[in-house]
């Protein structure tokens, strides 16, 4: 009888637990869910309000200079809203691993507003990227943007080709 019932508590306990990957698989899924809903309501949509709950409280994107907190994350982001008309930002793919993303983008828009200080210059553009990032309880912890400078600044006619 304790054989028995030993047997049953392991099976039973095997059955209801989740593994590790398991757990993994399914968060990385929520955050994907989640982060590519922030970007589209964001940046698509311009209701850059969104992003005063996407973000910890101590949040960091690392640019030049680097931005830190939730605040300053949203009114560094906002420029790109009220940099450009006609927006589109399209995730191309995205990846997870838990906490970890990295997202490939496409981003496209007439730049018609004032966009970190640059006056509108009403040239179209259309940039390519790839964004690390690292969640923490469900919200954006930290970000790193790549893309090429250097091409961006020639569409909007800032640098010779």
């Amino acid at each position: 009888m304790k054989k028995t019932l030993l047997l049953f508590c392991v099976i039973a306990s095997l059955v209801s637990c989740k593994s590790e990957n398991d757990k993994n698989a399914e968060l990385s899924k929520k955050n994907v869910e989640y982060y590519s809903h922030v970007w589209e309501v964001a940046i698509n949509e311009g209701r850059i309000n969104i992003l005063d709950s996407a973000y910890v409280d101590d949040a960091v994107v690392h640019a030049v200079p680097e931005v830190k907190g939730k605040a300053n994350a949203r009114a560094y982001y906002e420029n790109y809203v009220t940099g450009f008309s006609n927006r589109q930002f399209t995730v191309k793919e995205i990846f997870a691993d838990g906490d970890k993303l990295v997202k490939h983008w496409e981003f496209k828009g007439k730049h018609t507003g004032t966009f970190f200080g640059i006056p509108a210059t009403g040239k179209d553009i259309d940039v390519f990227g790839v964004t690390i990032a690292k969640m923490r309880g469900g919200k954006i912890a930290e970000e790193q943007d790549f893309m090429d400078n250097l091409e961006f600044m020639q569409q909007l006619g800032l640098m010779p080709r």
